[in-house]
């Protein structure tokens, strides 16, 4: 599929690898252009089974199908860690509610009770919370989140080799129990009423590399380095839309940008799904900068200098301060003395 000016470029990953292993050059230099000309871009091929894609909509759309109790039996409120159910309009960005419910999950794991006092991080870690009466559902969002997995892995090792470095370049902070994130996402507009027309405001994701999958309702916009103009990311049936996050920005000092989105709520009585994945290190990651090549070290453009969005070296603190400030009510009721001002 061509990329026209102002379009979100398509890449199919099946063109990743020349026959020998190594990665092509046509496609090493597609995903070097679309990582930092717009930090956004969809791919195709990616390996999801026959029927994936499908019966995993079809097990989300029942899950908030299923009666209110039951979703609150989930409320993230009882979690210590940020996981579970979401209700509507209670997640908040950008100081503003948005008009979706959702389902945040991570890696299974005991909590982690004892650790140094300048780690908070750590309080992340700890066990999801899944529905009885969809069993189906932990199966369907794990078994996504196994192939996810696989293809941040094989993206991250492309923009290495983009960047001049080595394949492997990224594997370390990945290594043992990396902290990836998944949310299942459902958007209905005209509902919360302080939402307006915000279904996510905008934003720009603290890790390393977003896979989204979404349905063909729309809605999903990007802010491309430099633009003024907000630019659509029309669906693609089936396709992954990829967004890289703070972490490789700060990695590559701007060279690769953490681009700005925002999603528009649906009309009135129309539903929208999509099932964001993050893929993310381990929460003791430190992200030091890389060492450009010359001609990419001239084009980085520095960090973002937001002060009310500092980014962090630190994997875990980026993460955490992300997740106190999108659920203030779980952190009002866990971690008052966290509360980021």
């Amino acid at each position: 599929m061509p990329n026209t000016p102002g379009s979100i470029p398509v890449i199919d990953l099946r063109t990743a690898r020349n026959a020998d292993g190594s990665f092509n050059a046509d496609f090493i230099e597609q995903l070097r252009d679309a990582a930092h000309r717009v930090g956004f871009f969809q791919i195709t091929g990616y390996g999801a089974a026959e029927g994936q894609v499908a019966e995993l909509f079809d097990v989300v759309k029942r899950f908030f199908g299923l009666p209110l109790e039951d979703r609150l039996a989930l409320d993230i409120r009882n979690s210590p860690h940020f996981r579970g159910y979401t209700r509507m309009g209670a997640e908040v960005t950008g100081g503003r509610a948005d008009a979706r419910e959702q389902l945040d999950y991570s890696p299974e794991s005991e909590p982690v009770d004892d650790y140094p006092e300048d780690q908070p991080y750590w309080l992340l870690r700890g066990p999801n919370q899944w529905p009885d009466a969809l069993p189906e559902l932990k199966d369907k969002a794990m078994a996504w989140a196994e192939l996810m997995g696989k293809v941040g892995h094989e993206l991250l090792s492309g923009i290495g080799v983009g960047l001049g470095l080595p394949e492997d370049y990224f594997d370390e902070p990945f290594q043992g129990t990396p902290h990836w994130m998944g949310k299942l996402v459902h958007y209905v507009g005209g509902v919360v009423e302080e939402a307006g027309d915000q279904g996510v405001g905008s934003h720009a994701d603290y890790g390393f590399v977003t896979l989204l999958l979404q349905d063909m309702v729309g809605g999903l916009e990007v802010l491309p380095p430099g633009s003024s103009e907000w630019l659509p990311v029309e669906p693609i049936e089936g396709a992954l839309v990829v967004n890289l996050g703070e972490m490789l920005e700060v990695a590559t000092e701007g060279y690769i940008a953490a681009t700005i989105h925002r999603v528009t709520a649906p009309p009135p009585g129309v539903d929208r799904y999509s099932v964001p994945y993050f893929w993310s290190p381990r929460l003791d990651a430190v992200i030091d900068p890389v060492p450009l090549p010359a001609e990419l070290k001239a084009q980085a453009r520095g960090i973002s200098d937001d002060p009310n969005n500092p980014m962090l070296a630190s994997f875990g603190k980026n993460m955490l301060k992300g997740r106190l400030r999108a659920h203030p009510d779980v952190t009002e009721k866990y971690y008052p003395d966290l509360i980021v001002k």
